[in-house]
Formats: C-alpha cells, sequence, structure tokens
C-alpha cells in the first residue's frame, strides 16, 4: 500500500528527516568537545535547519570543526531550501523535472504558480554561492590578518553562509559584539541578510526588468517596505538606546550609528548582535519583538508573517477606516484571496505565540514575562537573537521551543494545509449580518 503524500506533508517529512539526520550526525563522538545530549544536539540541529540561530551550547566551544561543518550544511540546505537542492541534482543527472516536483517546488518556495520555478532554482543557486563567496573574500581581508589563514577563512566562510541565509549562527559566544565599530564586518553581514531576507523572486525580478515600472507588485511592495522599515528601526532604536550606558552611550560616537544600524536591520531574521541584547531598554526590545514577528521577504532565507502580508494587512485596514472596497499599492489592486491569507497567516501566527508562551510561563516560572516573549518571537521568525533564556531552558521549554522554530521555518498555513483535509463548498446558506467591534 503506497501513501499518497501532498505537496505540504512531502515537504514536512522531507524538512523532518534532515533534522534528525543533523542530530545523529551532532551526536557522534568526533562532532563536540564536551558531552551534548541528545535534546541539545536535536535543538542545534532545528535551529541550523530552520536558519534560527538560537544556541543551547556554545557553537564554537561545545563543537568541533566536524561539527560546525555539519552545522553549516544544515544551514545552507534550511535557507536555499530542501527542495532546491533535489531540483539542482536532478538538473545535474539530466533528469526531466515533472509537474508534481515543480508543485513541490513552487509550495517550498512560496510562489504564485509552477511557471518559471525552475529557472528561479538555478539563479537561487548561482546567486547564493556568487553573494556568499564574495562576502567570505571581503571578511578575509579582515580576519586573515587577525587570526591567520586557516581560521580566517574558515570563519569568513562560516559567518557568509549563515548570515546569508538568515541564521545567525557564529563561532564566538558573544556573536559580534568585538566588531561593534568595525565598518567592513558590520555592511557585508548586514549587507548578506538583508539581500537574503529581500526574497529570490525580488532578486529575479529585478534582474530581467529593465525599468522600475516593469517590476511586479511583489517587488515594489519589498524594496519600498524593507526600505522604510530599516529606517525606521534605526532611527527608533538609535534614540532609544542612545544613552543607555550598557550599550551604545558607551561607544564613541561614530560607533554609536553604526551599532544602532545593525542592532536594528538584525532582527528582521538575521539573528547577530553586536549590542547586548539583555541589557537593553524595555521599549527597545518589544520594538524588536515587533520587527522579529514581521520578518523578511517570502521566498527568501528570512522568516516572520513576511514584509508584504504585513502590508496587506496595514493596507486592509486602512481602505477599511477609508471606506474603501478595493485594496490598492502602486496603482494595482490586490485581490480579496491575498487578503484571507495574510490573515490566515497573522491568525495561526498570533495563536502559535500565545500557546508557546503560556507553556513556557508554565515550565520556566524563574523567567521575565518580556524574556518568554523576545526568545518565543525569535523562534517563531527564526531571527536567532535571544536575551539568554535559551541556554536556562528546561527540557520541556527546549521542545516548546523546537516546535516553534520548526512550524516559524515552514510557515504556519504549510503546517495547517499539511494536516487540513480538503473540504468543498456544497451547501451555500443565507447571508446574516453580526455585530463587530
Amino acid at each position: 500500500m503506497s501513501i499518497q503524500l501532498s505537496p505540504p506533508q512531502l515537504l514536512l517529512v522531507i524538512f523532518l528527516f534532515f533534522i534528525l539526520l543533523g542530530t545523529a550526525l551532532l551526536k557522534l563522538p568526533f562532532a563536540s568537545t564536551q558531552s551534548v545530549t541528545w535534546l541539545d544536539a536535536l535543538f542545534t540541529s532545528t535551529s541550523a535547519m530552520t536558519v534560527t540561530g538560537l544556541i543551547v551550547v556554545d557553537t564554537g566551544t561545545a563543537y568541533t570543526t566536524f561539527g560546525e561543518i555539519v552545522i553549516m550544511a544544515l544551514i545552507q540546505i534550511g535557507g536555499l531550501g530542501i527542495m532546491s537542492f533535489a531540483m539542482l541534482i536532478y538538473l545535474m543527472l539530466g533528469k526531466k523535472i515533472g509537474f508534481k516536483e515543480r508543485l513541490i517546488i513552487q509550495q517550498a518556495l512560496n510562489q504564485t504558480s509552477v511557471g518559471g520555478v525552475i529557472r528561479l532554482v538555478k539563479h537561487l543557486f548561482v546567486f547564493s554561492f556568487i553573494v556568499e563567496g564574495f562576502a567570505m573574500i571581503l571578511l578575509a581581508s579582515e580576519w586573515i590578518p587577525e587570526y591567520g589563514w586557516k581560521d580566517g577563512l574558515y570563519y569568513s566562510l562560516f559567518h557568509s553562509i549563515s548570515a546569508f541565509n538568515n541564521a545567525g549562527f557564529s563561532v564566538w559566544p558573544d556573536s559580534l559584539m568585538g566588531y561593534v565599530g568595525n565598518p567592513l564586518v558590520n555592511f557585508v553581514i548586514s549587507g548578506l541578510f538583508i539581500v537574503g531576507g529581500i526574497g529570490f523572486t525580488v532578486l529575479t525580478d529585478l534582474w530581467y526588468s529593465k525599468k522600475i515600472q516593469k517590476l511586479s507588485l511583489h517587488t515594489k511592495l519589498m524594496l519600498a517596505g524593507t526600505l522604510i522599515i530599516n529606517i525606521v528601526a534605526v532611527l527608533v532604536i538609535f534614540f532609544l538606546e542612545v544613552n543607555n550606558p550598557k550599550t551604545l552611550a558607551s561607544l564613541p560616537n561614530p560607533d554609536k550609528f553604526l551599532g544602532a544600524y545593525f542592532q536594528a536591520v538584525s532582527p528582521r531574521t538575521a539573528g547577530f548582535n553586536s549590542l547586548d541584547i539583555g541589557s537593553m531598554e524595555e521599549p527597545t526590545i518589544i520594538f524588536m519583538i515587533l520587527l522579529m514577528f514581521i520578518g523578511a521577504g517570502s521566498a527568501s532565507t528570512g522568516g516572520g508573517i513576511k514584509v508584504t502580508t504585513f502590508l496587506v494587512i496595514l493596507f486592509a485596514v486602512v481602505s477599511f477606516l477609508r471606506q474603501k472596497k478595493d485594496i490598492h499599492a502602486f496603482r494595482r489592486k490586490i485581490d480579496e484571496s491575498f487578503i484571507y491569507k495574510s490573515l490566515a497567516i497573522s491568525m495561526i501566527s498570533v495563536v502559535l505565540i500565545f500557546s508557546a508562551m503560556f507553556l513556557l510561563t508554565i515550565t520556566e516560572k524563574e523567567a521575565p514575562f518580556i524574556q518568554i516573549l523576545f526568545e518565543v518571537v525569535s523562534a517563531f521568525g527564526t531571527v536567532g537573537l535571544s536575551m539568554g533564556l535559551t541556554f536556562n531552558l528546561t527540557a520541556i521549554g527546549k521542545c516548546i521551543i523546537i516546535f516553534v522554530m520548526f512550524v516559524g521555518k515552514i510557515g504556519p498555513l504549510t503546517l495547517a494545509f499539511s494536516l487540513a483535509k480538503k473540504g468543498t463548498d456544497k451547501i451555500s446558506y443565507p447571508k446574516e449580518d453580526i455585530l463587530t467591534g
């Protein structure tokens, strides 16, 4: 008896397989320098595969070079997509890509149609490897003089892969706090995760479109949304933290803005930090939680509800307040189906976050509520920033965060579609008004 799996279900199964494979590899005797439990190995594997970056053991000290290479491989596979790698192997072997495989790629890359998905996969790999390689060279120019050829190149490769895939893993326990005033490291790393977080659909559209007017609505929304959110985030974090002696106030004037810039763009799923997150002001933490919830772009290496989802809901609210029937952006009408989808994604996400918070307040009784909220949203948005709670999680707490990271990566709707039974509306009922608000 053969089991027929839908594309969302197949993605779940393959994703779980790689997480379990990574767990087994990280448990090998030569993968770690200290005793790592099965649960900690599973947590690390899930965090790498979901390109989150939350850790329960320090990556640079707990794992050997082999263990770190396993983590790098999981980050690359999780960031660029399992099915993308599968299709690359198919193409290299000269195999024909059938319609079912194209449907799975469409689901994995969150595309609206199967048309052009193979071309997107090809461009995805070429662009990714070129960008990662170029960034590695730039970082190596900084780290080879500091650490030598062997370590300098290795650190450059590790952080290039981690940054482009929005993973946030670092070989240093304080992430990039040692380079808070280094322009090259700050701009190369931030450039990587911003480009990786925009989405491959946008990058392909930019490559082929000769004029701005020819860009798709999705591309215009992503570019405008990313620019506006980043500018607002830099200004907000700068003014909230400029007088905090534990973060920006202790830095020289040129480094203050650099620190604010990096920490403002990082919460949109990157997970690197150049400032101490646990020492930030509470309003800053709350603002960063909002950024982590919004996340990056569709078909990108990042997580969150996605920028376009946030914008569609925002436009819908504005249109309702203005008593307009249709929702417009850049002189284009947004179909109602995308509004329903955006609302579904947001609602499922809120329920997931609330449920995880509720459970963690039971299992982590000593933890402050703001830390629990921050950690859960960081896991959901596959960000990886932490206020220090992850290291002290109970066994049940780790399992909860593992599940949140998993759902955050595959997407709330993918999980819902894989579990829900397909139905059709065969009966139409009479309409009746209800009171709201």
